[in-house]
């Protein structure tokens, strides 16, 4: 935020005891994840690392260090993207709303992509239960005004749209996935992004493999903005930029500002830091 962005995007599951967390799996990580301690002495659940999330507290999610990065090795594609923060715990989406708002970052939308894959409903949670509580959370700090819903399951964009329709509805799609969503065709002359349109969606997130003329066609038909995922590459966020895509999601954001500017698009503006500024 302190660099400048448009937005911010994080990923949420939701917990035993239905509170939201950060976390990119839906198990506990080994790569991101390092068990301490039980939360109690003889926990049957302990350790927790490899345990589904939804089967696991608050309480026992916040007993793991995600402060490091594990194994360590030195072609870890990850490991010049992260900086090791020992001893941090896993926080909650709201944890991290009230950072935002601590910022004053009122113009830095929130994506909060929520974690459901239809095809393991053991290790999901309830799709509407989920959205649900990911849009009261949205709304307790304010955000539901300047915030997107993303999913790769389909079925969480059309409770969005039902639940909180003036937020934005961003339709994940990559190649593997597209068979999550029921009556998706996913045959070379598939119109994906009408099918996202008709489940809920304002935009269309696609893997930038996926990208090309036909589908910018076919969204624009659809009435659908397109932001792309995950470019790292300035001269690969440039081609993207050619097609059309109206935001890049990358790893390196102040690569993508160098493009912005050399571009000459507008660039947001940075929010002042929380700690002073040595000169």
């Amino acid at each position: 935020m302190e660099l400048g962005v448009h937005a911010l995007e994080l990923d949420v599951a939701l917990t035993a005891d239905r509170r939201l967390v950060l976390t990119h799996d839906l198990t506990v990580s080994a790569v991101t994840s390092a068990d301490r301690r039980p939360v109690h002495a003889g926990d049957p659940l302990y350790p927790y690392v490899g345990k589904p999330i939804n089967s696991l507290t608050l309480a026992q999610l916040r007993t793991l260090d995600v402060g490091v990065r594990l194994p360590r090795h030195p072609d870890d594609p990850f490991a010049l993207t992260q900086v090791p923060m020992p001893e941090t715990r896993m926080p909650t989406l709201g944890a991290v709303l009230g950072l935002v708002n601590a910022y004053e970052a009122e113009g830095v939308r929130l994506h909060v992509e929520l974690k459901s894959d239809p095809t393991r409903p053991e290790l999901s949670a309830d799709p509407e239960l989920f959205t649900e509580l990911v849009v009261e959370e949205l709304d307790r700090h304010g955000r539901l005004g300047n915030a997107a819903i993303l999913s790769f399951d389909w079925r969480i964009i059309t409770h969005a749209a039902a639940l909180a329709p003036g937020t934005r509805r961003f339709a994940l799609i990559e190649l593997d996935t597209l068979h999550w969503n029921a009556g998706v065709d996913t045959g070379i002359d598939a119109d994906v992004p009408a099918a996202a349109r008709a489940a809920g969606a304002t935009t269309l997130s696609p893997e930038h493999v996926m990208v090309d003329e036909t589908l910018m066609a076919r969204a624009a038909d659809a009435g659908l903005d397109v932001a792309v995922w995950t470019v790292n590459d300035p001269a690969l966020a440039g081609r993207m930029l050619d097609l059309g895509v109206a935001g890049i999601v990358t790893d390196y954001p102040d690569r993508m500002r160098e493009v912005w500017r050399e571009r000459g698009l507008a660039l947001p503006e940075p929010v002042r830091p929380l700690r002073p500024v040595g000169v």
